[in-house]
């Protein structure tokens, strides 16, 4: 069998892979890449976009029915969200497909062999390094009936809405098709196993989301184990059974049932044999620049499971190859209404860490421009260190907090202090951004 050899061979077109192949084409590198399915990977065809184009679409429904004679779900109004989200993805995909001119494509499903290389329909590949960015699929639960559940894979497909739906998970992807389903008049139920929805962002936030999202409809059961899901003699329903908070049986019945509990690792055939090791979630293991335990292969992004979000895994792809990128400093969002950011350590996370900390808040409701567009709900939160007022970390929930968390990535990677942040940088007005100066000045006079 001959061997086409490359300087860089990237296995998955997603975040993680075509955006450095494109890179190292254009600075006259030789690149293959393999994509087994769309290029774009995940995000760009069943995740962020189209879940970002139904969000959007969402937020300019009204919170009342259309008319009193609309039937709930709105599916017309649906399907129109989903052709536009169609249509963007499309574009989108063109423009991915453009990047990777410079590249050669091998559409297919990669092996990597005992020897190192790679196999794609009958053809042998090699190169100087390779790197696996091959993604992620939707996790379920090991539970009787877990095959009844659908995935957001299958919601983002779906050509019309079930009446009602009960989630399983209280995370990102859970919480952010929850709103969007509610705004096209799903009745919804959210079963989350933690005390609060959101576990890993600051609690207060999470709170306020949970309270604010009850208010639109959507209910919530924290603390819920869910056991299994059986469906009724007649076909028509199905039933989540759980265990409460405290302990008593309980059960939500729905048509459909969502199964958003996080996401797993997708990775190659063949790893075993070419002694990449992998953990017990089955992500592969790398050191800290993303190389696996076989010398000259990388893997960056959900493949490695460090942090499974596309910015994180085009981060790593660069790290891997040489940059110097910080990948402490890694921003997240959560595409609700309202929408949900963070960037760097809770409270709480500090407090583990044996952290003392002062914080600062400003509401939206104090801002102009947040009046002017009638969006009031939310707050901005400054974590800072209370030794040196370092900003530590920053948490908002209101609208466009995914805009506004960029410039608390900055202030954090540049170690900035809450005192420069609130006094000497000036933030235009009127603007949400003046928010963030608010609450880091507010967490510099808690400074002793």
């Amino acid at each position: 069998m001959d061997t086409i050899h490359s300087q860089l061979l990237v296995i998955g077109a997603g975040p993680g892979g075509y955006e450095i192949a494109a890179e190292q084409a254009a600075h006259g590198h030789s690149v293959t890449i393999i994509e087994r399915d769309l290029n774009g990977g995940t995000c760009l065809n069943r995740g962020c976009i189209p879940t970002k184009c139904l969000s959007d679409a969402a937020g300019q429904l009204p919170a009342a029915p259309p008319s009193e004679d609309t039937p709930r779900p709105y599916n017309d109004l649906w399907q129109k969200a989903r052709a536009k989200a169609d249509a963007v993805v499309d574009a989108l995909r063109d423009d991915v497909d453009a990047l990777l001119r410079g590249c050669r494509v091998v559409h297919g499903s990669a092996k990597i062999t005992p020897q190192g290389t790679v196999e794609v329909n009958g053809t042998e590949y090699s190169a100087d390094r390779i790197l696996i960015a091959t993604g992620s699929a939707p996790a379920t639960l090991d539970i009787p009936g877990a095959a009844l559940a659908i995935t957001s894979d299958d919601i983002l497909s779906a050509a019309t809405l079930p009446p009602a739906i009960a989630v399983i998970g209280g995370g990102v992807i859970a919480l952010e098709l929850a709103d969007i389903l509610g705004a096209f008049g799903v009745a919804v139920t959210v079963l989350e196993y933690c005390p609060e929805i959101l576990p890993a962002f600051e609690a207060d936030v999470a709170k306020r989301l949970r309270s604010t999202l009850s208010r639109r409809g959507i209910k919530f059961v924290v603390g819920a184990r869910v056991s299994a899901i059986c469906r009724d003699a007649d076909g028509g329903i199905l039933h989540v059974q759980y265990t409460d908070a405290k302990g008593r049986d309980a059960e939500v019945s729905a048509p459909a049932v969502l199964m958003a509990v996080g996401r797993r690792a997708v990775i190659p055939d063949g790893c075993a044999e070419a002694g990449i090791d992998t953990d017990r979630r089955g992500c592969i293991v790398t050191d800290d620049n993303f190389q696996t335990t076989r010398e000259g292969i990388y893997a960056v992004g959900d493949a490695n499971g460090k942090c499974m979000l596309a910015h994180a895994a085009t981060a790593q792809a660069h790290r891997a190859l040489g940059a110097d990128v910080d990948l402490s400093v890694m921003p997240s969002a959560v595409f609700t209404h309202p929408e949900v950011a963070m960037v760097g350590m809770t409270t709480e996370a500090c407090k583990n860490a044996g952290v003392a900390t002062v914080t600062g808040k400003a509401m939206y409701a104090s801002s102009g421009k947040a009046r002017a567009m009638g969006a009031t709900d939310g707050f901005v939160k400054v974590v800072a260190d209370a030794t040196d007022g370092r900003i530590l970390g920053v948490h908002i929930i209101g609208a466009h907090a995914s805009d506004i968390i960029d410039a608390a990535a900055v202030a954090i990677s540049a170690k900035m202090d809450a005192r420069t942040l609130g006094l000497r940088v000036i933030h235009a007005h009127p603007t949400l951004a003046e928010l963030l100066g608010q609450a880091a000045r507010a967490a510099a006079q808690n400074l002793a």
